[in-house]
């Protein structure tokens, strides 16, 4: 990682304090998002593909997808000219899929900071960090219930990390803050912590609402701007329900962003074939996006596939697999024969540490995102048994292969440099190429290095104190933790929302269910 200390670009005003403020403030370097260079790796013919596609049309018009606790739902579905059956929605064949066509093939989310605001779709890839553990680890406290202070303090990593675009959302589910009131205090650190681009809440609508308000604050005014990305899983197989799809309605009438994501345990939650699998997911996609389009039309939307295969033994989720790749392969190219921005994939392990097994799967499930055309990953770094665990280790590890990610998408560079044309004649043969005008001209850009790894003699890392990657993770969680500065936030606006979250939570008792 390389932090620079530029001044930050103004953006508002705010007094002299404030604008004295903002100039003295730091910028920490952030990667732009990935821009491929390279193919997707398609793993469907034309024939799967059309055979995939039509079995899902018979999924929604015969077997039908259930919307619960909805009657605003149903209503729009039967105006629409859905076959509704108590809360089961028949959708006839090609209507879901007409309806999703007013959804935007690329959604730009806009940051608080312009510089880091990001374009999702295309040949884009957006890497934000984990999402949703109740639980954390660390090297000095092991494993815990994670609280509001270990939240802040994935943002400040998140914030620190080059290769990270995106600030996320709930990085952990802070226990000791109530149910009620926590997504307040995890939007405000989002906002005050980082500049980067963050997601809503989703955990009931009122929450959803509030993420909205807080955005207005914080923006000045939406003005029909996409500041937010919120994650709506659909309960699989084929059921919508009323807290999801209440968030939904929220942030599609305010044009938030909606991940409409299927949650796929193959085995479990989705038959244990490959084409099966992908046929429910795109049944359950077309459902989730045409209805956003009902709800407002032009809402821009993402579609998600989270994906994991079962262990038929225990029962526990597995990650890494080829069955997942091929399904995340496949879900990519019916993503974009939809024409929309794809989510999937992440630093996917089912360890229990950050050890040899979390390297492989999270090595296998990454580059599986980068080739399958994955435009927003979410939980790209900090996974730890299966999604239960917020490791901060594994975060600065994961992290830091995330610029592995960035240099494969460049592809292979065919320019007269790049021939190398010049070093081959100056060297010619049984000479050696260290010391050539090429290599030395190119030398500090040619190769991606690890910010992480130890690449020392024996003799000096056994001198240092034979430390593992796990030790050296450690060592750079404190140095970023240590370096962090809070980037400039106007301080009428940070009152503001200070305001608004503490008024809020006078409003209402707490509440740990």
């Amino acid at each position: 990682m390389t932090d620079t200390a530029t001044p930050r670009r103004r953006t508002r005003g705010g007094g002299g304090a404030a604008r004295r403020a903002e100039r003295t403030a730091v910028s920490i370097e952030t990667a732009k998002y990935i821009e491929r260079n390279i193919p997707n790796f398609e793993v469907l013919n034309e024939e799967a593909l059309q055979i995939i596609e039509d079995n899902a049309e018979t999924v929604l018009a015969e077997i039908g997808v259930s919307f619960v606790d909805n009657p605003y739902a149903l209503d729009l579905w039967r105006e629409a000219g859905a076959e509704v059956d108590g809360e089961r929605v028949r959708i006839p064949r090609g209507l879901a899929r007409e309806l999703c066509k007013t959804a935007p093939s690329t959604i730009t989310q806009h940051a608080r900071n312009p510089e880091r605001s990001v374009e999702i779709g295309g040949k884009n890839l957006v890497l934000a960090p984990i999402y949703g553990p109740p639980f954390v680890r660390d090297a000095e406290g092991g494993r815990r219930y994670a609280t509001m202070e270990d939240f802040n303090k994935f943002v400040k990593l998140g914030y620190m990390s080059k290769w990270l675009h995106h600030s996320g959302g709930t990085v952990c589910e802070p226990t000791d803050v109530p149910v009620n009131k926590r997504h307040l205090d995890m939007l405000y650190a989002h906002m005050s912590l980082s500049d980067k681009p963050f997601m809503g809440a989703v955990t009931e609508p009122s929450r959803a609402q509030d993420s909205v308000d807080m955005c207005e604050i914080l923006f000045g005014g939406l003005n029909g701007r996409t500041v937010m990305t919120s994650l709506i899983n659909i309960n699989s197989p084929m059921t919508f329900d009323a807290v999801m799809m209440g968030a939904l309605e929220v942030y599609a009438r305010a044009n938030q962003a909606c991940i409409i994501s299927p949650f796929i345990v193959g085995g479990a939650m989705a038959p244990v074939s490959v084409a099966g699998t992908l046929t429910q997911v795109l049944a359950e996609v077309l459902a989730g996006v045409a209805y956003s389009q009902l709800v407002r039309k032009g809402a821009p939307v993402i579609m998600g596939a989270f994906v994991t295969s079962i262990d038929m033994n225990s029962g526990a989720p597995t990650f890494g697999t080829p069955e997942a790749s091929h399904i995340t392969y496949g879900a990519g190219q019916l993503a974009r024969r939809l024409g929309l921005p794809y989510r999937s994939a992440g630093s996917f392990c089912g360890s229990k540490l950050p050890d040899a097994q979390a390297a492989y799967e999270t090595a296998n499930s990454l580059n599986m995102g980068l080739l399958s055309g994955v435009n927003f990953m979410l939980h790209s770094c900090g996974w730890l048994e299966g999604g239960l665990v917020a490791s901060f280790e594994k975060f600065v590890m994961d992290a830091d292969q995330l610029g592995t990610l960035h240099h494969f998408a460049k592809g292979v560079s065919m320019d007269e440099n790049a021939q190398a044309m010049g070093a081959l004649r100056e060297v010619g043969p049984g000479g050696h190429f260290l010391g050539c005008e090429h290599t030395q001209a190119n030398f500090k850009t040619a190769f991606w290095r690890s910010d992480l790894f130890d690449y020392k003699p024996f003799e000096t890392w056994a001198d240092e104190g034979e430390r593992d990657t796990v030790a050296l993770a450690s060592a750079r969680v404190t140095k970023l933790l240590g370096d962090y500065q809070q980037p400039h936030l106007d301080p009428s606006v940070d009152e503001a929302l200070r305001t608004y979250v503490r008024e809020k939570k006078e409003s209402m008792p707490d509440a740990f269910s």
